[in-house]
């Protein structure tokens, strides 16, 4: 990841739009910015919450409230909770969320 032309700011996540994706159970409620290449997000599941598909993008996700499950393609499954976090590479291991309770993330990409 390359971080260039990219000026001191703040972001109160409050303020930023938020955007719907249904998972294969619950949803997901994105607010969404972007600097250059890198996708910054906060993302919330709700209680239940499935993801429809396994990914295959890199991420940096810290959890910041409720737990989070990421299984990956290969049957590992890992639980994290606030203060936790993983990082995956491009096309380095697919992986899908779940979540029992609900989750509230940070995550860069």
């Amino acid at each position: 990841m390359q971080m260039h032309d990219i000026p001191f700011g703040t972001t109160d996540w409050s303020l930023v739009e938020e955007t719907v994706h249904a998972g294969e159970r619950g949803v997901a409620r994105w607010r969404t910015r972007h600097f250059g290449a890198v996708r910054v997000r906060q993302v919330e599941y709700t209680a239940g919450y499935l993801a429809d598909h396994w990914c295959r993008k890199g991420h940096i996700l810290l959890v910041l409230r409720g737990q989070l499950d990421t299984e990956l393609e290969d049957g590992r499954v890992f639980t994290l909770t606030p203060g936790m976090s993983y990082q995956v590479g491009d096309e380095a291991e697919a992986h899908r969320s779940s979540t029992p309770c609900g989750a509230l993330l940070f995550i860069v990409d």
